[in-house]
């Protein structure tokens, strides 16, 4: 009968929720921090889109922030405020730059950062 036993192999019940535990807990942490990188996905794309624009360079702070404005509201991204964005100008050149933080609770006092820091340069210092 001891033999039996020694040959036996294959997961406890304990073994099987710890592995099931471990699998819903980073399923959990995607479904979190998933939906902050295809927001962010869209901050790049707008400030591509602002880039290939023409006579950016030579556009009032206010006409970028608008369009930077439109676009955020267009595609639903609210992680990024007014004050997240810096703009320089200096005669022809151009540098704007959106540095936001985003704080998600994932559950009970765990909660995840995700630092973000993109900028754009257009024309000649």
């Amino acid at each position: 009968m001891n033999a039996s036993f020694r040959r036996q192999q294959g997961l406890t019940l304990l073994s099987l929720l710890f592995g099931l535990g471990l699998l819903a807990f980073f399923v959990l942490l995607i479904l979190k921090i998933g939906p902050i990188y295809l927001d962010h996905s869209k901050v790049i794309n707008a400030l591509a889109a602002l880039e290939k624009t023409t006579d950016v360079e030579t556009m009032t702070e206010p006409e970028i922030r608008g369009i930077l404005d439109k676009r955020f509201n267009m595609n639903y991204v609210s992680d990024v405020t007014r004050d997240d964005i810096k703009i320089t100008q200096s005669g022809n050149y151009l540098k704007v730059v959106i540095a936001y933080d985003v704080i998600k609770p994932i559950f009970g006092n765990l909660s995840v950062l995700v630092e973000f820091n993109d900028e754009i340069e257009v024309g000649v210092e």
